[in-house]
């Protein structure tokens, strides 16, 4: 009995933890200002939308921290379920860290590395 609570302990419910972490994708589309995006922030945890969380995201470059990085802002809900949105104002094209701030139903930092072009942005290549 107790190796069996040993067990649950030690491999199982990091494991439960872990699977219940929030996760993000994004999506960014230029705005037609220079270095301006409208991005898309889905949030899952246990692969269902998580809704209802206040969303903070902010930027900084990784090859110059301290030199670039934006004020973080409050993200909308949008349309859909598990969906924010939020416009970054960013100081130049490249590889950014966009940090993702979360409140409400769970407390998390998530931090997304994104390759910002005039088009866009896209996950960078690791």
């Amino acid at each position: 009995m107790a190796k069996t609570a040993l067990y649950l302990s030690l491999v199982l419910l990091p494991a439960l933890a872990h699977a219940q972490a929030p996760k993000a994708q994004m999506q960014c589309k230029a705005s037609g200002t220079d270095f301006v995006f409208d991005c898309s922030i889905r949030l899952t945890r246990g692969g269902k939308p998580l809704e209802g969380a206040q969303l903070t995201v902010g930027a900084d470059m990784p090859s110059m921290p301290m030199a670039h990085n934006i004020k973080p802002q409050k993200a909308r809900p949008g349309t859909q379920p598990g969906e924010y949105t939020a416009r970054l104002d960013l100081e130049m094209l490249g590889e950014w860290a966009v940090k993702l701030r979360l409140a409400g139903p769970v407390r998390d930092q998530l931090i997304l590395h994104y390759e910002f072009d005039s088009k866009g942005a896209r996950p960078a290549r690791k």
